[in-house]
């Protein structure tokens, strides 16, 4: 397995190759760099429909609730392929695979920009479900390659600021953008994105050696303690009921009395803006009191949410609500990713891929039941409903604190 020898500052990080043989590691922020606007593209194409739905499903169509399947469809394949993409390319060099992967991307999003129909958006997406948790499985590993152990959890506080990112800039500027020139061209600027962020990948990411594997049988070894088991049930119901309510979340304010579309992109700003700040915030608390931001984060996400619910007579209400939101989530990446560092850290490669599938896992459920509920019930049933999922994840995942290592991974 590929560990990081240096502890200090100025010493290079070395690693050790499926080979046995130990090489010196270049400066690795440049590839962090990267990552970060990969992420950033893929999670833009991930959550673009947030903002579009009723477009989408006005041109198809079809009800809101089916369209935000398209959420379901792209999560549900990540689910198979965020564990498993390490054991099927066991000796594949990890730049490569990433590259192959934001390939798939830019396919899917072109795809999506010229559909004639749901059915092959569907399929689009789908692709798109790979490209993601492809990414995502690789990237805790591959940012332990590239910088010091000690460093470990703010190179993952810099690539998750592309999550963050992109809620800030990137979806709620599609709602603008789709505001005036439709939804597809939104997927047709997502696509150029991808291209540009191909190619910046390409030349700043360094050679990554892929890390030595047991396989499919290490994710099976990592499952069995009770830990990790625990905690993934916890953060999949969190997860679950965040991404219930946030699909619909431009559906919600549409019924907010005083929004219009620009102040609606201008609300996704603002619940950006807090998921930038909880990001930031997050790699320094989680690296240093873990047990407190397991119970404050999933807090946080509630109270933003369940103050969404009741305040749809109040836009000063709601826009206090998604700062809420947008902080306790924006935290959650690095959280979740610092908590299975020390719940397995000699098997950070598989433990981050089952992370992964977790997360997919929980957004195509918490899609689908939020996209059941809408057409049966009402937006705010959505929303409460959620908000409860969020508390009880958030109180499982919190249980688990005692059971952690003291240092991270390595």
């Amino acid at each position: 397995m590929t560990s990081t020898a240096s502890v200090s500052v100025t010493e290079t990080p070395t690693t050790t190759t499926t080979t046995g043989t130990t090489t010196p590691v270049r400066s690795g922020w440049p590839g962090v760099i990267a990552l970060m606007v990969a992420i950033f593209t893929l999670v833009t194409s991930e959550f673009l429909p947030a903002s579009l739905l009723p477009l989408m499903a006005s041109d198809f169509g079809i009800t809101e609730g089916v369209a935000g399947q398209v959420v379901t469809a792209t999560a549900l394949v990540g689910l198979v392929a965020g564990p498993t993409m390490g054991p099927l390319f066991p000796n594949l060099d990890r730049k490569r695979l990433l590259v192959g992967l934001l390939v798939l991307a830019l396919l899917s999003n072109l795809l999506t920009a010229v559909a004639p129909s749901y059915a092959l958006v569907v399929v689009a997406r789908l692709v798109l479900g790979i490209s993601i948790a492809g990414t995502w499985s690789m990237a805790l590993a591959v940012s332990s390659h590239l910088v010091p152990a000690d460093k470990l959890g703010r190179a993952m506080s810099v690539v998750n600021l592309g999550v963050a990112g992109a809620t800030v800039a990137a979806v709620p500027l599609g709602a603008l953008i789709s505001s005036f020139a439709g939804w597809r061209a939104v997927f047709w600027a997502v696509s150029a994105a991808t291209a540009l962020a191909i190619v910046l990948f390409v030349v700043l990411m360094p050679s990554v050696p892929a890390r030595a594997s047991g396989g499919l049988r290490t994710l099976v070894d990592v499952l069995r303690s009770r830990v990790v088991l625990l905690g993934l049930i916890g953060l999949a119901v969190l997860v679950a009921g965040h991404f219930g309510s946030y699909t619909f979340i431009r559906t919600a304010a549409e019924g907010v009395s005083g929004l219009t579309p620009a102040t609606i992109a201008v609300l996704l700003a603002v619940y950006g803006v807090g998921g930038l700040v909880g990001n930031l915030l997050s790699g320094l608390v989680a690296d240093r009191h873990l047990g407190l931001a397991l119970m404050a984060v999933p807090v946080l996400v509630a109270a933003g949410i369940v103050t969404f619910s009741v305040s749809t007579g109040s836009p000063f209400g709601v826009f206090v609500a998604v700062a809420l939101w947008g902080i306790g989530f924006g935290a959650v990446p690095t959280t979740s990713q610092t908590w299975i560092s020390r719940a397995e850290p000699r098997r950070v490669e598989a433990a981050g891929g089952l992370v992964v599938a977790t997360f997919q896992l929980a957004i195509a459920l918490g899609a689908a039941l939020g996209g059941v509920l809408l057409d049966t019930t009402s937006v705010r049933t959505v929303f409460l409903a959620g908000g409860v999922a969020v508390v009880l994840g958030g109180a499982l995942l919190a249980s688990t604190r005692r059971g952690l290592s003291a240092t991270p991974a390595s």
